[in-house]
């Protein structure tokens, strides 16, 4: 069940680079982050509530959501950013060296242990991602010229990566949807104190149609949603694992903008995707 939340969550992840990169340049990434985060925060309690309920045993230590909510706020922050000045499937292709990142983060915190299939998978997955986010130019690689916007977009991953371990690190025994409105909730409330003033500069009334089916698909699929996987699947398997299926986003990703009309990727780009997927080939194989 681990393996098929992040299966879903890929493939509900892949969308929002698609989306986020039309709309994107048309709103503030604080402004659009905000509501993002009230929107699903509100859906995940409603469902919290609906369910199992809130115990308030769940918000013992609130600081726990503080640093949840804050790594996930940045993440989603400086991916908007990002997607300002940097196409779609590149971006998704900086997304997949969070494995690496989080097979890190989950020796130091969690002492998780490496398999030597596992190193072969992550530097592999590394390898394809560099390959498509340098658009298999070698020149490029050689003189490492990569654009703003896919730099700004990795140091929101660094967040993304902490996050898996750290859930299994923080969680008490709360169940995925109470926690991820724990960390939903904190996280619209560090953004409001950082972002507010975008959201009363913004004319909300005068932007386009994209922006409003953007921050629909964000806070529901890519949001509430995709929390509550990550969550589930974060109490299941190992950090490096969980973040093993962020391989398959740059294949949605470009199923995706074909589905938009957009042009397919160079060809020597897909490349890099096939050592993606090979990757994850590895990292699956090594589970059984």
């Amino acid at each position: 069940m681990g393996h098929l939340a992040m299966l879903s969550f890929s493939a509900l992840v892949a969308g929002s680079f698609s989306l986020g990169a039309l709309a994107a340049p048309l709103i503030s990434p604080a402004a659009l982050t905000v509501v993002r985060f009230g929107l699903a925060g509100s859906l995940v309690g409603l469902a919290a509530y609906a369910t199992s309920g809130v115990p308030r045993a769940a918000f013992g230590a609130p600081w726990r959501y503080l640093v949840l909510g804050g790594l996930l706020a940045c993440y989603f922050v400086l991916m908007f950013e990002g997607l300002r000045t940097a196409a779609a499937v590149p971006t998704a292709a900086v997304f997949t060296l969070t494995p690496v990142m989080a097979a890190g983060f989950g020796w130091v915190l969690l002492r998780q242990v490496t398999s030597w299939r596992m190193v072969l998978a992550l530097a592999l997955g590394a390898t394809g991602a560099l390959w498509v986010i340098f658009r298999g130019d070698v020149a490029a690689i050689l003189t490492l010229h990569v654009g703003r916007g896919e730099v700004v977009y990795f140091f929101g991953c660094i967040a993304h990566a902490l996050y898996a371990p750290m859930v299994r690190r923080l969680n008490r025994g709360e169940s995925a949807l109470v926690f991820t409105f724990g960390t939903m909730l904190a996280g619209f409330v560090l953004l409001c104190l950082w972002g507010g003033s975008a959201v009363l500069a913004t004319d909300w009334l005068a932007l386009p149609a994209i922006v409003w089916i953007c921050l629909a698909y964000v806070s529901v699929a890519a949001s509430s949603m995709t929390f509550v996987l990550l969550q589930y699947a974060s109490l299941r398997l190992p950090s490096a694992k969980v973040m093993a299926y962020t391989y398959l986003v740059p294949v949605w990703v470009i199923l995706w903008e074909l589905a938009l009309g957009h042009a397919p990727p160079p060809f020597n780009v897909l490349a890099g995707v096939v050592l993606i997927m090979v990757a994850l080939g590895l990292l699956l194989k090594d589970e059984g």
